[in-house]
């Protein structure tokens, strides 16, 4: 108890009765989990009795070996320590048949799932329009962590693929069920279900456990606010730990009201707020805390320095993208050079995947290690490799992989049929696909024939006109020309899946325009070997990657839960950060993004370093930025005339905003 400070050893020794701790970005809610848990045991609680739940199997099962440390081994019994999901399973295994279901149901991976759904389309057609199964999976998954069941998913269908999404949505939850299976989301709509329907099994659930704890209750959805509430509702000993200026899961199914509203569930709940923050230097909360206060669904508090002192976060602009990737770079290798500073203890954090492009670049230039979290690397990305196929047809038509990687994308009618036939007429004639390419035998179809010529003219004309000064706009035709766009949206559900990708293939645009302005004698192929270069080894998962000594770039999403010593946010501005598409959804979302941007801040340890660039690459041409009304807000300079406009645009742009 000497190691916690007074408001959390308060929460420690609190035993009984609703409770809610506001954990405050690094001021150790872990702790103070296992630390309450030991102290429950200690003072007579059945360690057997007690459920704690949390969201990800890294975080139980060291919640877990925290508990066993402190309790060694004179406990035989041990406290239930699980994610939500987990926790599911063991109920439905004992309950499920009460819901038509056999207690050894299956429970369906990813692959399951899209071959499940491959079949469900055959079955439920349109004649106005289609969906692919990814598509299909998108919007099960959305309606399902809403608790949204298939009747009312028809109900709320705004357009004809979500209509048709909600038929088949039936059908697939019929056919998994005749299949005795469960897919991952059901594991918490079902036992929702069971707990509503099943009033004895809710009751036996609920009667195991005198004591329940919930992590990171702020990014709780529907079906587990509402499983947590059974639960708790008879003995009513529940301890929350969560922070809401940390809700950045809305797109997730979590809603930050859940933990707003906490006192309002349980109107007796005693409330603890640790401010105390061992992480980041004192100068660091100050910009933090100054941001997030602008937010005004809330519960009131701050965050206080443990580590007094540090510098001011440094607020940059560069003339544009590029020049903030290179002076970032330089900035990182130059502190390398200092002894005991390792490339493990730098983080670069944007909001959108896409904008590490330029980052990448830069640092295989520098020969800094680095690892990509949140994501694939930008040169990994399916849609960068599929315009980059076409840029080796250009400057090498007889590069086979990119021709078949491309030959069908986007669909132009060359079936597999189609593609058997052309490989084995290369074969026969000895010549290159290309060349067969250029020369089909009229066996492969009419429309074949025309998708192929298309395809082959395009290229062709590419390569004869393509030099040093038009090669942006060459790039940029070929991409139209071919109808990449259409690629996009066939492949991709959702207008934040469809916009992330196009983002990618525009940044690839801007490679070209950021290459020929630094090169003298700039040549397509020579752009291509550079970013062919370097390849590393991705599919790492999040641990491996972090234990790389390596800069790490990540989204600010992906940020949660991490700390570094030198942090850079990058791409402080208006449209990336509050992303454009928020702007025009009213306060809710500017909050949230507010959010995302308060938590990269207070992944700092040492230094936080924030940017901005005045000009910003668009299609390989230079548009310009405005700062993100945040950077006035962190800095004081709410009073600025730019800050105004911005936010006088916003009251324009969504009536939500109208209130400020």
């Amino acid at each position: 108890m000497a190691q916690l400070n007074s408001e959390q050893r308060r929460a420690v020794e609190t035993l009984s009765g609703p409770m809610l701790v506001l954990a405050g970005a690094g001021t150790g809610k872990t702790r103070v989990v296992t630390y309450r848990i030991a102290r429950l045991i200690r003072f007579g609680v059945n360690p057997a009795r007690i459920l704690a739940v949390t969201f990800t199997n890294k975080a139980a099962k060291e919640m877990q070996e925290r508990i066993e440390k402190i309790l060694g081994k004179k406990h035989k019994e041990r406290p239930q320590i699980s994610t939500f999901h987990s926790h599911c399973v063991r109920i439905l295994r004992r309950h499920a048949r009460l819901l038509g279901y056999p207690s050894n149901f299956v429970i369906y991976d990813a692959g399951d799932q899209e071959s499940l759904a491959r079949q469900v389309l055959k079955q439920v057609t349109s004649t106005r329009v289609e969906i692919k199964p990814s598509d299909l999976l998108y919007f099960i998954s959305q309606w399902k962590s809403k608790s949204i069941r298939p009747v009312d998913a028809l109900a709320i269908a705004s357009d004809d693929r979500a209509e048709l999404a909600a038929a088949a949505y039936n059908v697939y939850q019929r056919e998994l069920k005749n299949s005795g299976a469960l897919d991952f989301d059901d594991l918490l709509l079902l036992t929702e279900e069971l707990f509503q329907l099943e009033r004895e099994a809710a009751v036996e659930e609920a009667a195991r456990f005198d004591h329940i704890l919930v992590d990171e209750y702020q990014d709780t959805n529907q079906s587990q606010y509402r499983i947590v509430q059974r639960l708790a509702q008879q003995h009513r000993n529940l301890c929350v730990v969560g922070d809401d200026d940390q809700s950045i899961y809305a797109w997730r199914g979590a809603e930050v009201r859940h933990i707003l509203n906490f006192k309002q569930d349980w109107p007796d709940a005693k409330i603890f707020c640790l401010e105390e923050n061992y992480r980041s230097t004192e100068k660091i909360l100050v910009a933090a805390n100054r941001l997030i206060k602008f937010n005004k669904t809330r519960h009131e508090k701050e965050l206080k320095a443990g580590r007094p002192g540090g510098d001011p976060p440094q607020v940059r602009r560069f003339a544009d993208d590029t020049r903030e990737a290179a002076e970032v770079v330089r900035e990182i290798r130059r502190k390398l050079n200092q002894p005991g500073i390792e490339p493990r203890d730098f983080a670069i954090l944007y909001r959108a995947a896409a904008q590490s492009r330029p980052l990448e670049t830069e640092l295989r230039k520098a020969q800094i290690p680095y690892v990509v979290l949140g994501g694939q690397s930008f040169f990994d990305r399916r849609e960068v490799k599929d315009v980059l196929a076409f840029l080796r047809l250009i400057e090498s038509p007889d590069d086979e992989i990119s021709l078949r990687r491309i030959l069908n994308v986007p669909p132009r009618g060359i079936g597999q049929k189609a593609r058997d036939i052309l490989v084995a007429e290369s074969k026969n004639r000895r010549h290159s696909l290309w060349q067969v390419a250029c020369s089909p035998p009229p066996n492969i179809g009419q429309a074949a024939c025309k998708g192929l010529k298309r395809l082959t003219d395009t290229l062709l004309n590419a390569a004869n006109v393509i030099n040093p000064k038009n090669m942006v706009s060459v790039v940029r035709s070929i991409i139209e020309e071919l109808d990449y766009r259409m690629e996009i949206e066939r492949q991709y559900a959702t207008e934040i899946e469809r916009d992330s990708r196009w983002q990618a293939v525009e940044q690839l645009v801007n490679a070209v325009a950021a290459y020929i302005s630094e090169s003298d004698k700039p040549r397509l192929g020579e752009f291509i070997e550079q970013l062919t270069l370097g390849d590393r080894e991705v599919n790492d998962d999040k641990e491996k990657k972090l234990d790389r000594n390596a800069v790490v770039l990540l989204t600010m999403h992906s940020s949660k839960g991490l700390e570094f010593p030198y942090v850079y946010l990058i791409g402080l501005e208006d449209g990336i950060i509050p992303h454009r598409r928020s702007i025009n959804e009213g306060l809710e979302k500017i909050e949230e993004e507010r959010r995302l941007c308060y938590v990269g801040m207070t992944r700092a340890q040492d230094q936080l370093f924030i940017s901005m660039a005045l000009e910003r690459l668009k299609w390989g041409k230079a548009v310009a930025s405005r700062p993100s009304p945040f950077l006035f807000e962190m800095t004081g300079q709410t009073d600025h005339p730019a800050y105004l406009r911005i936010m006088a645009n916003y009251c324009n742009s969504a009536d939500g905003l109208s209130s400020r």
